[in-house]
């Protein structure tokens, strides 16, 4: 169970807004590289200064319960890693470097298959925010200073792009995902977007709770 989860989603009973995402791609494989490119779909405004990026695993660009790259995304993902060298670019998972994976072997597993570090954190999305950000900071690499400058990349709003808008990040949310979700949640989450949407509600002002 995802205690986070279940205890911050009710925020959402006080600020809706919170579950909608700053950008929308379908499939990560149109995720535009570098981030700053996102600035042409933001009606022409600055460009954002996004320099570390945390990325969901299961279907946003791994089919679930797998540890590599989906392989239609194989070279978008490359090009990810090219923009975003070593520690600007995160796994966080739910599965994956929580106490829900024994002895962290699965979060070993992902990084044999990515490449890529994944983050080891005891709470859950979008409860971990605190940890992501001392993760970055504790990087001088990244430059990161303020969690206005990262961006979050996942299929959930409810973990992944409610995490981003608590924490003052950019949310982008991958809609259809690598397989289509049927499930409860996902349709749910779905629907209430789009119905938020026609209520006329939009996604919170990027803007750093950690500056």
């Amino acid at each position: 169970m995802n205690v986070s989860a279940t205890a911050n989603v009710f925020r959402l009973f006080t600020n809706p807004a919170l579950c909608l995402p700053q950008y929308t791609i379908a499939t990560f494989d149109q995720l535009p590289i570098p981030l700053t490119n996102l600035s042409a779909s933001n009606n022409g405004e600055k460009p954002p200064d996004i320099r570390a990026i945390v990325l969901d695993k299961d279907n946003c660009f791994a089919i679930p319960k797998q540890d590599t790259v989906y392989p239609a995304y194989q070279t978008k993902f490359a090009e990810l890693r090219k923009a975003y060298p070593g520690s600007k670019l995160l796994i966080v998972s739910n599965s994956a470097g929580t106490g829900s994976d024994p002895g962290y072997r699965q979060a070993d597993s992902l990084e044999r298959g990515t490449g890529v570090k994944v983050l080891r954190h005891s709470t859950k999305k979008p409860g971990c925010h605190g940890e992501i950000m001392n993760y970055f900071r504790s990087q001088p690499e990244t430059g990161v200073t303020k969690s206005s400058q990262v961006a979050v990349v996942g299929d959930r709003l409810f973990t992944d792009v409610l995490m981003a808008n608590m924490m003052g990040a950019h949310g982008i949310w991958v809609k259809d995902g690598v397989v289509e979700d049927h499930g409860i949640m996902s349709r749910f989450e779905k629907g209430l977007s789009a119905f938020l949407l026609r209520r006329g509600y939009q996604a919170p002002e990027v803007k750093s709770d950690f500056e």
